[in-house]
């Protein structure tokens, strides 16, 4: 009961179909048609990106808007995380804004095949702090100009952090999905490995 309630607080009622929901399982149904189509012609199963000799899992931006506006208009900021979305080369597969009272401020994330990008407002501050998360070919540095054209921002401050590029090689290899081991019909498992 506690899971069904902490969903509908997150806005998905299992009882009820939402138009969110419904609009979740064509976009995610199609996505991952394109997203697997090619696996059986690419060796490689991860997303990481190898860059300037680097090796990570993504790119993640911290973006602070400040002085900016149209922070309480929930529909104004959908249509900029979609418009963040497009101008990345990312994959959209769900969106999910709260509008608070009284302030008017929203709190949300943009779901995306490479990650999210997650917002939360305060308007009475003209204050914004925004997470853009992306693996992959996807390039999240284009959302910030769409960011501070669209919030009229005065000033931007972003910080840019490369997840996982603490790790090195040898724990990335160690990371890869392992292979079971193949057993022939009949044969027996071996007291060790029992």
């Amino acid at each position: 009961m506690a899971f069904n309630d902490t969903l509908f607080q997150l806005g998905m009622d299992l009882t009820r179909s939402s138009t969110a929901q419904e609009e979740d399982r064509r976009v995610a149904a199609h996505v991952a048609h394109e997203d697997y189509a090619h696996v059986a012609h690419d060796d490689r199963k991860d997303f990481f990106i190898e860059r300037d000799g680097m090796r990570y899992a993504g790119t993640h931006l911290l973006v602070d808007l400040f002085g900016a506006r149209r922070l309480d208009d929930i529909e104004h900021i959908q249509s900029t995380l979609k418009r963040c979305v497009e101008v990345a080369g990312a994959t959209l597969l769900h969106i999910h804004l709260h509008h608070f009272t009284p302030n008017g401020g929203v709190s949300g994330v943009a779901v995306l095949s490479e990650s999210h990008i997650s917002i939360h407002s305060w308007p009475e501050a003209d204050y914004a702090a925004l997470d853009v998360f992306m693996c992959g070919e996807a390039q999240p540095q284009k959302c910030i100009e769409i960011l501070r054209e669209a919030f009229s921002a005065r000033d931007v401050v972003v910080k840019t952090h490369h997840r996982g590029s603490e790790l090195q090689d040898l724990k990335w290899q160690a990371a890869r999905p392992k292979l079971a081991p193949v057993r022939l019909k009949g044969e027996k498992r071996s007291k060790r490995a029992a």
